[in-house]
Parts: structure tokens; C-alpha cells; sequence
């Protein structure tokens, strides 16, 4: 891909895993309470974020374009962002000095690095093969843009799928923004390029 040419849907997922990867390495790496707080907060708002969008847009498509492979394959990956969404839950809240906080940390990196792989070997090399490169970047961009309207806190209770969850995210979204204003995160410089203009 060249620097201008707009990322594929499989680029755009894969550079969210790298950065949620980055940030829980920060959370490991940082010394102080006040930034492993900050890089969770930061976690959370891109993993919760980065989940609904793929439920609302790649998901879709891949029922769409792969019939019932793509059913079956989205079942999968909902039970495993089921599984996620629940840790993120917990881990949303929990204080990093909480002799819980470093497992259950370890706990949600391991149940995403699941279904990262699930979806590297299984998902995205199958449906990019029905995908032309123009209907791939639309759907980076649909996904992108739906992440700006997407709750910014796990809600495993929601629902997973759409229609139902477009109208949950409609009703979570503010609220999470809200919360959002009185939390500390990291600063714009210490994040990817592509989270800066998000928040």
C-alpha cells in the first residue's frame, strides 16, 4: 500500500490489532499507577470501540458476500468478542494496583489473540477473495467511520448484532463519551497517528 493509497479492510483491522497490542504493552511497561490507569483507559476506548465497528460493518459483510461460511465464521467471532467484551468489562474499571488487574490483563490479551488469529487465517483471507481492492478500502472506511459514532466502554450485555446493536450503540455512545471527559488518558503524541484525530 502507498502512503496515499487508502488502506484495505484487512489492513485497517490489522493496524488496530498492532496498536491495542501497543497498548497493553504500555500498561505492562508503565511504572506508575497514574499512566497504567491512562494506557487502560486508552485500551479500553480503542478495543470497545474497534469490536462494535467490526460487529456493525465486517461482519455484515462477510454474511453478505460468503453465505453460510460467513454465518458460521461471524458466529465465531461473536462468541469470541463475547469473551473479550466480558474481560474488558471488568478490566475497564478495576484499578491497575489491584492484584487482579496484571491476570486478568493477561487473561483478555490472550482471549484476543485468539480471535486475532482466527481472523487473520479464517476471515479476512476469505472474504478479501470475494472483495475487490475498491469494495476492501470502502469497507476500511465504512469501519473507520463507524468507530467515531461506537460506544467507548465494553457492554457485554448489549446485543452483537446488527440492528439491534446499531440501536444500543445509539443509546451507550453519549453516555461513554461523557465518562469519558473526566478520565485521564495518554497524550496525543504518545499514540498512533491514526487515534490522535479520534479523540
Amino acid at each position: 500500500m502507498s502512503p496515499t493509497e487508502p488502506q484495505t479492510i484487512s489492513e485497517a483491522i490489522s493496524g488496530d490489532h498492532k496498536s491495542l497490542d501497543g497498548y497493553a504493552d504500555r500498561i505492562r511497561s508503565s511504572t506508575s499507577l497514574e499512566d497504567k490507569t491512562k494506557w487502560r483507559n486508552q485500551l479500553t476506548w480503542a478495543l470497545a470501540r474497534h469490536a462494535i465497528s467490526e460487529e456493525l460493518t465486517m461482519y455484515p459483510a462477510m454474511e453478505k458476500h460468503l453465505g453460510e461460511e460467513g454465518v458460521h465464521l461471524t458466529n465465531t467471532d461473536r462468541e469470541q468478542h463475547q469473551a473479550v467484551k466480558e474481560d474488558l468489562y471488568r478490566l475497564q474499571s478495576l484499578s491497575p494496583s489491584s492484584s487482579e488487574f496484571s491476570p486478568l490483563l493477561d487473561r483478555l490479551m490472550t482471549d484476543l489473540h485468539e480471535h486475532i488469529k482466527h481472523e487473520s487465517e479464517e476471515d479476512m483471507p476469505r472474504l478479501e477473495g470475494k472483495l475487490s481492492r475498491e469494495e476492501s478500502q470502502d469497507l476500511a472506511r465504512s469501519f473507520e467511520r463507524t468507530k467515531m459514532i461506537t460506544p467507548t466502554r465494553s457492554h457485554p450485555s448489549a446485543p452483537n448484532r446488527p440492528y439491534f446493536e446499531n440501536f444500543a450503540a445509539m443509546l451507550a455512545a453519549p453516555i461513554d463519551r461523557f465518562k469519558d471527559l473526566v478520565l485521564a488518558f495518554p497524550d496525543k503524541e504518545e499514540l498512533p497517528e491514526k487515534h490522535r484525530s479520534m479523540l
